[in-house]
């Protein structure tokens, strides 16, 4: 995560004047393993063919910044790393195949607009591109960070009938049927009905499948977890269940699917960035979020300097946030 100065470290210089320059930029470093990020000053070269400068005013951390940051697969062991892939700003050298028209009339804020990076986009697009979500299905999402509710979000626009949220936080829901194990999500956040596995006796496809009437058209695994995916699976229905895994899995274990629970018709796939291709759908997307059709503010918990990262790494891992905006 890096804030991009110009030649100097000083003043604001026109893009003309740092092009095919070195530079120097603000940025926050690991050195090892979960150790605290500390700010110093990087050089940066030009930007090569395909390669992007940008100057940012806003940035935010992914849950897979903290997969990296805790060094949890053997390929992301490589320190020290400056993380970070979600921010908005102003881009002042590029390469002309990377150039993306977003309107000068646009109203969404650069704030706002560094949640299409990632996150918001992952979890939309998924249920718009991937998945195909159709008017009055039912959809479950297991894990309700930030890309599960964008997941749910993505749902409601598309008219989805049911959307039940599965997740063992106990913060994220207000229990309405206690002998049921049945919960409401906090209201505005797409998510009809919860679940809590804690609360259960059985497992948690066996309820969805109870709730749904033999399981939900769309399941979405968004907590980086191979049981959780399984549960996923079959939560969904037979003849047509399709479940889409959106978590960073980082252990070597395979998927625990055998290919006879495929003969019945229900299939899974994987997404990345939410089956968006950046330069010809995401302006459209930023104009839709515009409109009111996705709304970007509920998914901003919290803000905070850029020099407070280690602060706004510690609210992620406590599941106190769901995207911290960090300012430059």
């Amino acid at each position: 995560m890096e804030n991009l100065q110009n030649g100097s470290g000083t003043g604001n210089h026109s893009s003309t004047e740092t092009t095919g320059k070195v530079i120097t930029c603000n940025a926050a470093v690991v050195w090892g393993p979960e150790q605290p990020f500390v700010m110093e000053e990087v050089r940066v070269q030009p930007p090569q063919k395909m390669e992007v400068r940008i100057k940012i005013h806003f940035t935010s951390i992914c849950h897979t910044d903290l997969s990296a940051w805790k060094g949890e697969d053997i390929s992301q062991r490589a320190y020290p790393r400056i993380l970070g892939h979600e921010a908005s700003g102003e881009y002042t050298v590029l390469d002309s195949a990377c150039v993306v028209n977003i309107t000068t009339a646009t109203t969404l804020s650069l704030k706002n607009m560094s949640l299409l990076s990632c996150g918001v986009s992952t979890g939309v697009g998924a249920a718009w591109n991937t998945a195909n979500v159709q008017p009055g299905s039912t959809v479950a999402v297991f894990g309700l960070g930030a890309v599960g509710l964008a997941v749910a979000e993505g749902a409601r626009a598309r008219g989805a009938s049911k959307i039940i949220g599965v997740d063992i936080n106990p913060s994220k829901f207000t229990k309405v049927e206690p002998t049921m194990c049945v919960y409401i999500y906090r209201p505005g956040n797409g998510v009809t009905h919860f679940i809590n596995p804690g609360d259960l006796q059985k497992p948690v496809h066996e309820r969805v499948r109870e709730m749904t009437e033999g399981g939900v058209d769309y399941s979405f695994e968004c907590a980086g977890n191979l049981d959780v995916l399984r549960e996923a699976f079959l939560s969904t229905h037979e003849g047509w269940g399709f479940t889409v895994t959106l978590g960073i899995h980082p252990t070597p274990r395979m998927l625990p699917i055998h290919p006879m629970e495929l003969f019945n018709g229900r299939s899974i796939v994987g997404s990345v960035f939410g089956g968006f291709k950046g330069k010809t759908q995401l302006p459209l997307f930023a104009k839709q979020c515009m409109s009111g059709m996705v709304d970007l503010d509920k998914f901003i918990t919290h803000e905070l300097p850029f020099d407070k990262i280690n602060d706004a790494m510690q609210l992620l891992i406590e599941g106190k946030s769901l995207r911290c905006i960090l300012h430059i």
